[in-house]
């Protein structure tokens, strides 16, 4: 069987447009990836590179000599480890907090029927305006009165309390969760607490893994902070101590590039190993259908 001339034509121009189209989004996509992969490829080119040829210009974007040793020194220049102890304490207890309080909070706005339960909502969600630095001083002054300047209690007990951001993605995801479930389990004789913890957080994994990752990452980067509330330098933070290499006169940038690597790894394995839950989790459509 012959095609006629007109069709073969169409569908030849069909396949050209189609081509054409996956050419130019591919070009996009490189073009892109090539733009915000530079910043870690220079942070990377820096750490391994002396400061003689750092200072060159015009600058170089392959070491012409490889300096693995900037990292030893860069762990031997502060006692990065204990730092990294102190981090993770704090990121770890912030990422549990986030998880279970903010699942909770967004378990009653979402599952459970109370008068105002709406309007309530809608304050939660206006502090989302409000600047963060708005409240900076009196929070501090608040800490200062009971005695939390040089603790970790400023950093790590805010995040009981919720995160507006975080309850409105998981009301969201909690809402795709048919009620019959929870009226199947409240026949059953389950109280809320039992509904949240054996029904709920099972069917929202995505949804928690999303908020901890972003609590992982808050956490882990925070400057602010630590250098507000903690004064002794055995209690400092990863980012406390990379601002060791940053001095009044100089600045040690294959020291601190070095660093700064070592601390955003973490970061980078943590999403690459929960990409997919994370994709799934900002899909507030994702939840199990009735």
């Amino acid at each position: 069987m012959s095609w006629p001339v007109n069709q073969v034509n169409y569908f030849s121009s069909v396949k050209a447009k189609k081509r054409l189209s996956t050419i130019i989004i591919l070009s996009f996509l490189i073009i892109g990836s090539i733009v915000l992969l530079f910043p870690i490829w220079w942070m990377l080119s820096t750490s391994l590179k002396s400061m003689q040829e750092i200072m060159q210009f015009p600058p170089t974007f392959f070491p012409k000599e490889i300096h693995w040793d900037n990292y030893v020194k860069t762990l031997q220049s502060a006692p990065f480890l204990g730092y990294a102890l102190n981090t993770l304490f704090i990121t770890v207890s912030v990422v549990i907090a986030n998880v279970v309080m903010n699942s909770f909070i967004a378990y009653g706005f979402s599952k459970i029927y109370f008068k105002g339960r709406n309007a309530l909502f809608m304050i939660v969600l206006s502090t989302m305006m409000i600047p963060g630095f708005v409240t900076l001083i009196p929070q501090y002054v608040f800490f200062s009165k009971i005695g939390w300047i040089n603790t970790y209690f400023p950093l790590i007990i805010p995040a009981l309390f919720g995160n507006a951001f975080f309850i409105f993605l998981l009301r969201q995801y909690f809402m795709t969760i048919p009620n019959e479930l929870i009226e199947a389990a409240k026949i059953d004789g389950a109280s809320h607490f039992y509904i949240w913890l054996k029904l709920m957080i099972p069917l929202t994994k995505p949804a928690l893994a999303t908020v901890a990752i972003f609590s992982f990452n808050g956490a882990w980067n925070d400057f602010l902070g630590p250098l507000l509330y903690v004064n002794e330098q055995y209690m400092y933070t990863l980012q406390i101590g990379l601002a060791f290499f940053k001095g009044h006169v100089s600045t040690e940038w294959n020291y601190l590039m070095a660093g700064s690597l070592l601390v955003l790894l973490p970061v980078i394995i943590l999403f690459f190993i929960f990409q997919r839950y994370f994709i799934e989790g900002m899909n507030i459509t994702a939840g199990t259908k009735g």
